[in-house]
């Protein structure tokens, strides 16, 4: 099965100069899915579409049963669709395949039928099937769904989304009849924050928050520039010149998903991320669950088998930064009082930053 993705020639993710912060989410989000996805907020022009879109290239492999819509897993009964599983459990053969994992848009005119899929209510009734035409939350199954500008989707939708991206499940009800079928993805969302910010209640269920800005340094923006109209210019050689660097994270990636499970976080340092979560007031327990994830997947990434301290200050921003707020008129803070926890908490370990 050819993927139209892999043959369009994008900016090399390796080859991206700054944004550092972003670029860490993204990775820790590929490592471990469950992190719940990235909220990227930032001035215009400051390469958030094109970074996001430079991970198609980086993304591993998975195998899937060909010509199904929803790229159910061949064994895993949880990523199966209905059809599927049903032919596994007759014992039928089933064709499969390897394939990218997919990184599927979601325009910003998308109704909810084309998010969500549509039931076929006059053939349901007449013929007595379940006629089901997949939306966009099956073709992202298993892989990830961009929404650029998500700040300025209707809340309904993002509430939608949210909800299929928390529990892995989109469920359509129409008439009384109702299909539900996995799916699994990766959600990031971007968006400038002078167009308004997503309520607070929605911010939460992103796992994290990046910030990006504009460069300022004169010398790197030029460098920036020289870059980008270098492949703009030479393409092919632009992409060729840094192959092996993205070789290289490519297999690391691999090898990081492969390892996760063997990363261990000590009982204290638990405690201590949730120490700092209840002094900072944030609701719920997503802030613990992601920061102990995200602290893994960074441990991982760098090889090691144990989170350090440092592992976890250098992801505990982007993790709990967007749930400070409570009033949708508040500034986004910039990590700094998370950071002043942070350190409050840890003290004498805060040696290994």
């Amino acid at each position: 099965m050819i993927n139209e993705q892999s043959h369009k020639i994008r900016f090399p993710f390796t080859a991206i100069i700054g944004q550092e912060e972003m670029k860490l989410a993204l990775l820790l989000n590929i490592i471990d899915p469950k992190i719940g996805g990235v909220m990227i907020m930032g001035d215009r022009g400051t390469g958030k579409s094109t970074i996001i879109r430079s991970l198609v290239d980086l993304l591993p492999d998975i195998l899937v049963v060909e010509n199904d819509p929803y790229n159910s897993h061949p064994v895993d009964i949880e990523l199966m669709s209905d059809e599927v599983r049903q032919k596994v459990n007759n014992q039928e053969a089933l064709d499969i395949i390897s394939q990218k994992i997919q990184l599927i848009d979601l325009p910003l005119g998308a109704t909810e039928d084309r998010v969500c899929g549509t039931i076929d209510i006059e053939k349901a009734l007449q013929e007595g099937i379940k006629a089901f035409e997949p939306g966009l939350l099956a073709k992202a199954n298993r892989g990830i769904l961009y929404i650029d500008e998500v700040n300025l989707l209707d809340d309904h939708l993002v509430d939608l989304l949210l909800d299929a991206a928390a529990s892995g499940w989109n469920t359509v009800e129409r008439e009384g009849i109702s299909i539900s079928h996995p799916a699994r993805f990766i959600l990031i969302g971007s968006g400038n924050p002078e167009e308004g910010e997503l309520r607070p209640q929605l911010l939460d269920r992103f796992g994290m928050h990046a910030q990006i800005k504009t460069v300022k340094d004169p010398e790197l923006r030029v460098q920036i520039v020289e870059q980008r109209t270098t492949f703009d210019s030479y393409p092919q050689q632009f992409v060729l010149n840094y192959e092996q660097t993205q070789q290289t994270l490519i297999q690391n990636l691999l090898e990081s998903r492969q390892n996760l499970p063997l990363v261990k976080l000590l009982y204290q340092d638990r405690i201590k991320i949730s120490q700092i979560c209840s002094e900072l007031n944030i609701d719920g327990l997503r802030g613990d669950l992601v920061t102990n994830r995200a602290a893994k997947a960074l441990a991982c990434f760098e090889k090691r088998r144990q989170v350090t301290p440092n592992d976890i200050q250098r992801v505990i921003g982007l993790c709990l930064r967007h749930r400070l707020r409570t009033d949708p008129f508040e500034t986004m803070d910039s990590g700094t009082k998370v950071n002043e926890v942070f350190k409050k908490i840890f003290n004498d370990e805060f040696e290994y930053s």
